[in-house]
């Protein structure tokens, strides 16, 4: 398999100079099968340059997994230049949706009403198809099976494994290790407790031995306190995570969008002070736009 990464900021894009190295585009990630099959992680501002490389290898079927529906992982979507075109096929999987009672098609309703973007779903050329997947039941897209995890986060989330031909990568999106939300006095704590951790153990397991983990790091240790509920992790949980499911390499990804390249490298290289390295452990680094893994 191959990786590269097209987007790997949070919450919202900020190009610029500050950003250059690392990049200021929001969450995508191109995933190409030995055989060639296309499969994308989320659709946030990087899926746009993508798309203009994809005009290249014409007619396109793409599989879009969407691990969430906040803004930054689909904004990109209606900016998906393939759809535009007939003889191409844009496959969108994703959770159904609890507050809308709608499943993955609701992404492309919301977004293309007029008034909110001038062209209409039914303008669009290419054939447009849905997949409204469930926890832990995989699909299969060619040569790759493709296996949904409930993560935590503020709305469903799910992360991804993908595993093809022995190698296997798995993708968080956004997700927020459980913690438990009762004092330790209180009567309901140890039985929250025991709860996630079942949660926490399951997620480790769906993760287990993958050869490529992707997590979200968007802040440190130092800075979570204020962020606690907001659903997402630091380096040192990332970190931390992969160790415990024999991850052979993680790379930090959702980059806080206020955080320049030399901060980001900063914050990162204090947080992996903090770890002394054990034979075993996974080897850390920070997912940057345009960079390629090859599998």
């Amino acid at each position: 398999m191959k990786i590269k990464f097209w987007g790997v900021r949070g919450s919202i894009s900020c190009p610029g100079h500050n950003t250059v190295k690392y990049g200021g585009n929001t969450t995508c990630i191109e995933i190409r099968t030995d055989d060639n099959e296309l499969i994308i992680l989320d659709a946030g501002t990087g899926i746009f340059a993508l798309s203009q490389i994809l005009l290249r290898e014409m007619p396109v079927a793409a599989n879009v997994f969407i691990t969430h529906t906040h803004w930054d992982h689909i904004q990109g979507l209606p900016f998906f230049i393939p759809i535009f075109i007939p003889g191409n096929t844009l496959r969108l999987h994703g959770a159904f949706d609890p507050v809308s009672g709608r499943g993955i098609e609701h992404i492309m309703e919301v977004q293309l009403q007029y008034s909110y973007f001038p062209v209409r779903e039914a303008e669009m050329k290419a054939n447009i198809e849905y997949e409204t997947l469930m926890p832990e039941q995989s699909v299969q897209i060619g040569s790759a099976t493709i296996t949904p995890t409930l993560l935590n986060h503020p709305v469903i989330n799910f992360g991804y494994r993908i595993d093809c031909n022995g190698k296997s990568i798995f993708f968080t999106g956004d997700h927020e290790p459980h913690y438990n939300i009762y004092a330790p006095e209180d009567e309901g704590y140890a039985e929250y407790q025991a709860l996630i951790e079942d949660k926490e153990n399951s997620i480790i397991e769906a993760m287990r031995g993958v050869d490529v983990l992707i997590a979200d790091a968007s802040y440190t240790s130092a800075e979570y306190p204020a962020k606690k509920g907001w659903g997402h992790g630091t380096f040192d949980t990332c970190f931390g995570m992969a160790k415990k499911a024999g991850a052979k390499i993680v790379y930090c990804t959702h980059h806080e969008p206020t955080r320049s390249d030399e901060a980001l490298e900063r914050e990162f290289a204090k947080a992996m002070a903090g770890h002394s390295k054990q034979n075993g452990d996974p080897e850390c680094r920070l997912a940057r736009e345009g960079e390629e893994i090859q599998l």
